[in-house]
């Protein structure tokens, strides 16, 4: 009698999962989702400075809100570049599950659309906390969101992409995100607002910049498309340096003393990304680049909320 292998091959069912967990990874994007996480993050810790305390619950509610409205987001363009004949073969820029036929369509379609839907589940209980602010927010993110690469005209294919990034991912979710725990503004929040922005827009800009032909040739017309490869170099340059040399203005404002300096032990990352950019021929590497880039946001904003707890 044979001795049995302890070790089983995996059942096909068991194969098949994996498979479709794969595609469902692929056409989510996890790399980007923490650039929905870092705002609140940031948000609560600015607001736990100024009063000393935060909701927890209200805090996880606006970290699955932001997380649902990324992946609706990405879901949907996956599913609407692929619809409108963007994704072409030998395209530079990370797979699309869609594109390459390991989800359909309609599968995609309707996984965006369950995201915003919950996401619009849990904006309806944060506007009954934050009142209509926080309504008139979650409107406009939603809005945003669902316009993005969908509808007649696709923010994805026009120059302002890069400034919704900005507006959505820094101004709007810091500034949300503290009224929720403080229900009140000043201006630091503001400039911490604008700071979280900045990598988070550069995020694009790298996707943009290494597709820039593609784009050209199927009518995209985003920033870098209109202005060029040279705009695209400074762009990114200002995007990710800049919040390093707000934070003087944020200290001045809480007054943070030595503590504004925690940020700068990104900066070395950050001129480092900052000349591959300028240097490197744009292609396939660059998908490395936009990954490291979201990840520097991460870091960024996890040092910068660092630096605010210290009251």
């Amino acid at each position: 009698m044979q001795k049995q292998d302890s070790a089983a091959p995996a059942t096909p069912s068991a194969a098949g999962a994996f498979v479709a967990l794969r595609a469902w990874v692929v056409a989510s994007r996890p790399h980007t989702l923490t650039i929905g996480i870092n705002p609140v993050l940031v948000g609560c810790a600015l607001a736990w400075r100024q009063t000393g305390r935060i909701d927890v619950s209200v805090m996880l509610m606006s970290m699955l809100g932001a997380l649902l409205l990324q992946t609706g987001t990405n879901l949907d363009n996956d599913v609407s570049d692929f619809e409108r004949g963007t994704d072409r073969a030998g395209r530079l820029g990370l797979p699309r599950a869609t594109a390459l036929g390991l989800l359909t369509p309609r599968q995609v379609r309707t996984a965006s659309r369950g995201c915003f839907a919950l996401a619009t589940v849990i904006g309806v209980l944060l506007a009954w906390h934050g009142g209509w602010p926080i309504f008139v927010a979650g409107i406009a993110s939603a809005a945003a969101a669902m316009s993005y690469s969908g509808g007649p005209r696709p923010i994805s294919y026009t120059p302002f992409g890069d400034l919704v990034v900005w507006l959505f991912f820094g101004l709007v979710a810091v500034t949300g995100t503290y009224y929720l725990q403080t229900f009140s503004l000043d201006r630091s929040v503001f400039i911490a607002a604008a700071m979280v922005g900045m990598p988070a827009a550069a995020v694009l800009v790298v996707n943009n910049y290494r597709d820039l032909e593609p784009d050209r040739a199927v009518g995209k017309r985003t920033l870098a498309v209109c202005l060029g490869r040279s705009f695209s170099r400074w762009e990114y340059s200002v995007l990710v340096l800049a919040p390093f040399g707000l934070l003087p203005l944020l200290a001045s404002q809480l007054r943070m003393g030595a503590a504004q300096a925690i940020p700068l032990l990104a900066l070395p990352i950050a001129i480092g990304q900052v000349r591959r950019f300028c240097r490197d021929t744009p292609g396939p590497a660059f998908n490395a680049l936009l990954a490291e880039t979201a990840r520097l946001q991460v870091l960024f904003s996890i040092l910068l909320g660092v630096a605010l707890l210290f009251r």
